[in-house]
Parts: C-alpha cells; sequence; structure tokens
C-alpha cells in the first residue's frame, strides 16, 4: 500500500518515480525525476527533467529547480523574508498576510544535505552547495560555497 499525498492537481511528468511517504499539491514534477521518501512540494514549485529530490527535502511555493538539479538529503527553502505566524491585529495569517519570493536552482546545480536556501536566492547553473550551508546570497554559476554564511569556496573547473 502506497503512503503518498498527491493532489489531483499536480503536474507529473513520464517516468516518474515517487518513493512513500510525501505530500505533493499544485506543482509540476518533470520527465525522468525522482522525488524520495518524506518530501514536501508546495503549490506552484516546478521541478525540472532529470532532477533527484531527496528524502526529507521541503519544496515550498515559489520554488523553480531547472533541470539535471540535484537535491540531497533534508534541504529546505523558505519562501518568506519576514515569517510571522499571526497578522498584526493577532489572527492567524492567511496568504493574503504575507508575500512569497520566488527562488530560482539553474540547470545542473547540487544542493547539499541539509543546505538551506533563503527567499529570493538563485543558485547559478552547475553550481555547488556544500552540506550544512545557508545560502544568503545568489550563487554563481560553476562554483562551489560552503558555510554559514555560504561563500565562494571555488571556482569549478571543467572536467
Amino acid at each position: 500500500m502506497k503512503h503518498q499525498n498527491i493532489a489531483n492537481d499536480v503536474k507529473i511528468g513520464e517516468n516518474v518515480k515517487i518513493f512513500d511517504f510525501v505530500n505533493l499539491y499544485g506543482c509540476e514534477i518533470g520527465n525522468n525525476s525522482k522525488i524520495g521518501t518524506f518530501v514536501e512540494i508546495q503549490k506552484g514549485a516546478k521541478i525540472g527533467q532529470n532532477c533527484k529530490i531527496s528524502s526529507h527535502s521541503f519544496i515550498c511555493e515559489g520554488v523553480t529547480i531547472e533541470d539535471n538539479v540535484f537535491v540531497a538529503h533534508g534541504v529546505m527553502f523558505i519562501n518568506d523574508i519576514y515569517p510571522r505566524a499571526t497578522n498584526p491585529e493577532g489572527a492567524l495569517q492567511t496568504e493574503a498576510d504575507w508575500k512569497c519570493i520566488p527562488t530560482l536552482i539553474k540547470k545542473g546545480a547540487s544542493l547539499g544535505s541539509n543546505a538551506t536556501i533563503l527567499a529570493g536566492i538563485s543558485v547559478g547553473e552547475n553550481a555547488i552547495v556544500g552540506a550544512g550551508s545557508v545560502v544568503t546570497k545568489d550563487v554563481p554559476p560553476n562554483t562551489i560555497v560552503a558555510g554559514n554564511p555560504a561563500r565562494i569556496i571555488r571556482k569549478i573547473e571543467r572536467r
């Protein structure tokens, strides 16, 4: 028996592998991608083709992941610069009380385990984000970043 919560509005490409214990709603997943166990992908998120989204990752509204991207275990995205539980009147916030800030992970990038990607960030083509990094600024293409906050370690040489 599958333990998956996949809403009817999810667009799933061909040859997509989705493991158990996922929560997917209002998102798009491209051809030949893999979605690991205990992953949540929220409405409006887009996953490209040939992507690997590893277990325990959270991909929130506003995140676009282009083709051939690797998302390691436990990667977290943030889409709100000033998160609050309640509005100024003290009521629980609704969608009308905050603004979703988009994030872009470009083709061929790799995000290491337990990386946190803040709202409004762009990670460049073929860039690598080290495990445990907190990405607070855009990452240039073909670079390796690591740390908290993530800093450029070096350029990636072509193979």
